[in-house]
C-alpha cells in the first residue's frame, strides 16, 4: 500500500512535468515545428562516434535509496520515478494532482501506485504546492521521516507559457519563475541537509544546456523570454549548486530530452497524433537519469547531459526502441526546444 500524505492546496497552477518543449507552440507564438526543424542539424550522426562516458560509470544501483520527485503524477516526472522503483528505490511523488485531470492522466496516487508495482521497496504520495515554503518543507520531512533520509532530488516540476514579452501577462511571468526559479530553488535548499548524509547523492534539474540555450537566439524568439528565462534559471542553478556543493560529494546535473516526449499532454492539448507518432517515449528519460543516479556524485557534476548522449555514453547504441513509432527515422523525429 502506498502512503499518502495531503496537504493543504494553494491556487491551481499547470505543471508541464516536463511536457516536451516543442509541444507548447502556442498561436500566439506565430510558430511551427518547421521553425524548429529548420535548424536541427541531425544528432542521429554523432552518436556512432561516441564511446562510453567515464562520467557516466556506474557505482552502483537504486536500491534502498530514496527519490524525491517533484511533480512526479505523469510523463517524464514519473518515468523517472517508475525507473528507479525497478531498482528497489523508495520513491516520494510530490506534486499537486490529487484528484484526476479531465485531459491529462495520473495524480500522486497512481503515480506512486505504478512505483510499488514495478518494483519499489515503498511509495510515498504526498500533495505539495512548489510554491509554498512551508508546504515544501513539510513533504521533506515526511519523506526523511518515513525512510530515514533523502538521497536523490529530482526537480522535475515546471511550467510553461509560450508567449512574446509585449503580450504575456504578468501573471503568467510570475508562475513559471516562481516555480521553475524559485520553486526548483527552494527545493534544493531544503533537500540539502538531507543529501548531506545521503549515498552517492545527486540532484537533477530538467532544464536545458545552456551552451546550446544562449548560442542561439532564436530560441528567445519562438519560446518568449518570459520562459525562457524561467527555464534557464534552473540551469544557472546547476552551476551554481554544482559549485557549492561539490565539497559535499553531492552531483548536481541538468537532464534535457533531445527531441519531443510522448505525453498525455502533447497528445490532448499541443501537438496531436502527428508530434505523438515522431516522439520519443518518457522512458528513454527515465533511463538516462537512472544512469546519472547510478554515476559517481563525486565525479559527475555540473554537467548538462542530453537524454540520447547518456544512453550512448553509457553503451546504448540502438535507440530505436524509444521511437513512439518505430517506423520513423531518428532525422524525422522533432527536436525539442534549447538543443
Amino acid at each position: 500500500m502506498s502512503t499518502v500524505l495531503k496537504q493543504t492546496i494553494g491556487r491551481t497552477y499547470l505543471l508541464h512535468s516536463s511536457f516536451s518543449g516543442a509541444r507548447a507552440l502556442s498561436g500566439k507564438s506565430g510558430h511551427s515545428i518547421d521553425d524548429i526543424q529548420k535548424g536541427f542539424k541531425g544528432y542521429f550522426v554523432h552518436k556512432n562516434l561516441m564511446g562510453l562516458n567515464p562520467k557516466l560509470k556506474p557505482v552502483g544501483d537504486l536500491k534502498g535509496k530514496t527519490v524525491f520527485v517533484s511533480g512526479g503524477s505523469r510523463g517524464i516526472g514519473l518515468a523517472i520515478a517508475v525507473r528507479a522503483a525497478q531498482d528497489g528505490a523508495n520513491v516520494v511523488i510530490a506534486a499537486k494532482t490529487a484528484e484526476p485531470h479531465p485531459n491529462l492522466p495520473g495524480t500522486i496516487f497512481t503515480a506512486a501506485a505504478a512505483c510499488e508495482a514495478a518494483g519499489a521497496e515503498k511509495a510515498m504520495a504526498i500533495q505539495m504546492d512548489l510554491r509554498d515554503e512551508a508546504s515544501v518543507e513539510s513533504a521533506f520531512k515526511m519523506a526523511a521521516e518515513e525512510f530515514g533520509g533523502i538521497d536523490i532530488l529530482v526537480n522535475n516540476a515546471s511550467a510553461i507559457h509560450i508567449e512574446p514579452s509585449e503580450t504575456v501577462d504578468m501573471k503568467r511571468y510570475d508562475l513559471m519563475h516562481g516555480i521553475n526559479g524559485r520553486g526548483t530553488f527552494l527545493a534544493s535548499k531544503l533537500a540539502i541537509p538531507y543529501l548531506k548524509k545521503g549515498n552517492n547523492a545527486h540532484i537533477l534539474n530538467l532544464s536545458p544546456p545552456l551552451d546550446s540555450t544562449l548560442g542561439n537566439p532564436i530560441w528567445f524568439k519562438l519560446t518568449g523570454t518570459a520562459y525562457i528565462t524561467a527555464k534557464l534559471s534552473m540551469s544557472l542553478q546547476v552551476l551554481g549548486l554544482s559549485a557549492e556543493l561539490r565539497q559535499n560529494g553531492i552531483g548536481v546535473n541538468g537532464l534535457w530530452p533531445r527531441t519531443t516526449i510522448a505525453t498525455a499532454a502533447v497528445q490532448n492539448m499541443l501537438g496531436g497524433d502527428d508530434m505523438m507518432d515522431r516522439s520519443r517515449t518518457p522512458e528513454i528519460m527515465g533511463d538516462a537519469a537512472h544512469a546519472i543516479f547510478c554515476s559517481d556524485a563525486k565525479r559527475n557534476t555540473g554537467q548538462f547531459w542530453v537524454d540520447d548522449e547518456v544512453m550512448v555514453g553509457t553503451g546504448t547504441h540502438d535507440l530505436k526502441k524509444y521511437r513512439v513509432n518505430p517506423e520513423i527515422e531518428e532525422h524525422e523525429l522533432i527536436p525539442d526546444f534549447f538543443v
